[in-house]
Parts: C-alpha cells; structure tokens; sequence
C-alpha cells in the first residue's frame, strides 16, 4: 500500500537530528503515457530486488550530511498515472542533499528495480 508523502516526511525527521537537517527532498515517479523514445506506453510492469534496495539506501544513508532516507516502490502491472515509487531524503545542505538524492534514485533505476514498458 502507498505510504503519504507527508508519512515518509514525519519518518525522516524522525529518524534525524533536527539540528542536522536544514533540506528534504521527494521524488514521485509515476508512469508516463510515452517513452524516452516517444513511443506509446499503456501500462508497465514493474518488480524491484527489496534486499538490494537496501543496500543502496543504508549506502546513501552513510553519506555525509545525509541523515535519513526512505523509498517506497510500486511493483506488479501499473497504469499511465500510477506511481512508481517515493523517494524522500533529509540532510544537512543542499550541497549534501542534491547529489546524495541524484544518485539515489539512479542507482534504484539502475540496479533495483526491473520496468517493462508495454
């Protein structure tokens, strides 16, 4: 079941030390009607390996200035509009959060999750 944003928000603050937070950032992925390609898209499916989701997470997590992440990933046959996933990451600066926060969802694109668009 998809968490609230504003959920995934209250975990990170949470989990940080409030002195050491001063950025929050949160991606929404959901599925286009297109392709990169610009081909038409009806639906995808989509399926994510949980264990190395978590590496890559406590990877991201040990960064400096970074003090809590949280994703959440859609799996199975997703329509045009549905979301993908959630990312949220609290850290110190912009200058931490923004490169930490890149890389995340990347590295989730890259090496966790599996989409076939149909």
């Amino acid at each position: 079941m998809r968490p609230s944003v504003d959920k995934l928000i209250e975990e990170v603050k949470k989990a940080s030390n409030p002195e050491n937070v001063g950025m929050i950032l949160v991606h929404n992925g959901i599925v286009r009607a297109s392709s990169k390609t610009g081909e038409k898209v009806s639906e995808m499916e989509l399926s994510f390996d949980e264990e190395k989701l978590k590496e890559v997470v406590s990877s991201i997590e040990k960064r400096e200035g970074i003090e809590a992440v949280r994703v959440w990933i859609n799996s199975g046959r997703l329509k045009i509009g549905d979301d993908i996933m959630i990312v949220v990451v609290a850290g110190r600066f912009r200058s931490d959060v923004l490169p930490a926060f890149e890389e995340l969802i990347s590295r989730i694109k890259k090496e966790v999750v599996v989409e076939k668009e149909i």
